[in-house]
């Protein structure tokens, strides 16, 4: 797996992939699409992680995610507690990566 300096490196190179989709962590909800997606309806692609130790709060995890209907994109989440809250579910989900 290739690394990356940056978030905005790593972005740019997953969108000319064709992870062109935005999700965030609430159920993995797409906005341009209107849509939720449950765990069970997505995988992990491909994640990195992002130290910066000089600021805590620049930490993040990047996901790359596609559906099972072939949809891909992105999902950024910070770690640590600047997380966002997750379901049981979703925690299963990432656990496992």
């Amino acid at each position: 797996m290739k690394l990356y300096d940056t978030p905005s490196e790593l972005l740019n190179n997953l969108n000319k992939r064709g992870f062109t989709i935005g999700f965030n962590m609430y159920g993995v909800y797409c906005k341009g699409l209107d849509r939720h997606f449950k765990p069970e309806k997505f995988k992990i692609t491909e994640f990195h992680r992002f130290d910066n130790d000089s600021d805590p709060g620049a930490q993040s995890i990047v996901y790359a995610l596609e559906t099972k209907d072939n949809y891909k994109g992105v999902l950024v989440d910070a770690y640590g507690m600047y997380s966002d809250p997750l379901s049981f579910e979703m925690i299963q989900k990432l656990k496992t990566h």
